[in-house]
């Protein structure tokens, strides 16, 4: 675990201007209707959203705003199943560079990665978007637009995300924004559930992991912070036997019995609210006929907290429960010499943190919203900042504009009416405020 930092780089440097907004602002900081006085960060951000170059890239935005959902809907079409994202990263990484990002490569994980870097030495931001989709090889992935909206499968999560990572990048070179420090870009693999964060792990597991000092996730539509990650521990359960006829073998340890069994006290399992706990028996499978003990049987389980100890607790509870079914399963047949066991395969661990609301990344963010005059409540979810912040790195997500529909689903949609062009604008005055540009 990484212990926490007082200032954002790992030498201690932090932009003056971030210094001086970070000492002077208040503790908490609510993201509502502007205040008759600002305090001293958000009127630090209002002013930085009048800086020529800034003010001169949210036009920019804004007039050029078909550029970034031309790039959102191309991406889109490019398939990312888990696992096989290599194409879309391919592209990805090729965009950077014709943009003029800096030392583009792609990491042994898959994760595409650039660089913009300051005018002056300061702390690394990482500003990411995740390039797979949950959709399965040969998913029809063609965008139909029907006015302001695209329709597609992963069009808000994560195309939106990348759109916007790119058209942020695209202001910062093309208007020549100074600021402190570097700016990593990045199209990571492995965010959504079969992939485990696999590219965030490979990231924060590397050799990179101590030059980062804060990270954004662009991931999801609207306007949100999230700065709590939910974490979830995922298995696959088999119950094992010799199975046999269900009438000639009958009295043997059955093991679609003991997994009945084990379901019944799961769903009687109690799960706290305050940290808010969840359980959840998703698949069902096994056996080969009605009238055939089954030799197998196996279950999927979700369990899900806001915190690890909460989780860790509600694990304990889960094992124990998969235990006690298979002993109560043998002594329903004491007669039985027939072998029962279990097998517990892990599917995927994502770890539970939090970046909590006095630190300057979130403060920055809700400050943000403000000068754009949008209403960003604090959120909890799982996503790639799950993984830094369980190191204890300064970490949020921040939605990418739009209004989004049906995520996950084959007929997701975005819809950009009239105003999706501040998601991008939200996006870059929080980077550039994290950054110090001034």
């Amino acid at each position: 675990m990484r212990p926490t930092r007082s200032a954002f780089s790992a030498g201690g440097m932090l932009p003056a201007l971030c210094v001086s907004l970070l000492a002077a602002a208040p503790s908490t900081v609510a993201a509502q209707a502007k205040p008759a006085k600002p305090t001293p960060l958000e009127a630090g951000m209002d002013k930085l959203a009048q800086h020529p170059t800034v003010a001169a890239a949210f036009t920019a935005l804004q007039s050029d705003n078909a550029w970034t959902l031309d790039q959102q809907a191309s991406i889109c079409q490019i398939p990312a199943p888990p696992f096989k994202e290599q194409a879309r990263a391919a592209e990805y990484a090729k965009r950077f560079r014709d943009l003029g990002v800096q030392n583009v490569r792609i990491d042994k994980e898959g994760n595409v990665i650039g660089e913009i870097r300051g005018a002056k030495p300061g702390p690394t931001l990482m500003l990411a978007g995740h390039l797979d989709t949950v959709f399965p090889e040969g998913t029809d992935v063609r965008v139909k637009r029907e006015g302001t909206k695209l329709i597609a499968p992963g069009i808000g999560d994560d195309c939106r995300g990348l759109a916007v990572v790119l058209s942020v990048a695209r202001q910062v070179i093309t208007q020549k924004i100074p600021f402190s420090g570097k700016l990593l870009v990045v199209g990571n693999v492995g965010e959504e559930g079969p992939g485990n964060l696999r590219g965030m792990r490979a990231i924060f597991g590397g050799p990179m992991r101590d030059s980062i000092d804060m990270f954004i996730s662009v991931d999801g539509t609207g306007f949100g912070v999230t700065n709590g990650g939910v974490g979830s521990n995922r298995y696959r359960v088999h119950y094992k036997g010799p199975g046999g006829h269900s009438y000639g073998a009958f009295g043997m340890p059955n093991p679609m019995h003991a997994m009945g069994r084990a379901i019944a006290k799961i769903a009687d399992l109690e799960a706290s609210t305050t940290p808010k706990v969840t359980f959840n028996v998703g698949i069902v499978s096994g056996g080969t006929s009605v009238n055939s003990i089954p030799f197998e049987a196996i279950m999927e389980v979700d369990l899900r907290s806001e915190t690890s100890a909460a989780l860790a607790e509600i694990d304990a509870r889960l094992q124990k429960a998969l235990r006690e079914a298979v002993t109560e399963e043998k002594a329903r047949w004491p007669k039985s010499n027939a072998a029962l066991t279990l097998v517990v395969d892990t599917m995927g661990l994502r770890p539970a943190g939090t970046t909590p609301d006095t630190t300057f990344i979130v403060r920055t963010s809700l400050a943000a919203a403000r000068t754009m005059n949008v209403y960003a409540p604090l959120t909890i979810s799982s996503t790639d900042a799950n993984i830094p912040m369980n190191l204890r790195i300064p970490a949020v997500t921040l939605d990418g504009g739009g209004v989004g529909r049906g995520a996950h689903s084959l007929d997701e949609s975005y819809d950009d009416r009239t105003d999706g062009y501040k998601g991008p604008q939200w996006v870059l005055l929080v980077v550039m405020g994290l950054l110090g540009a001034k």
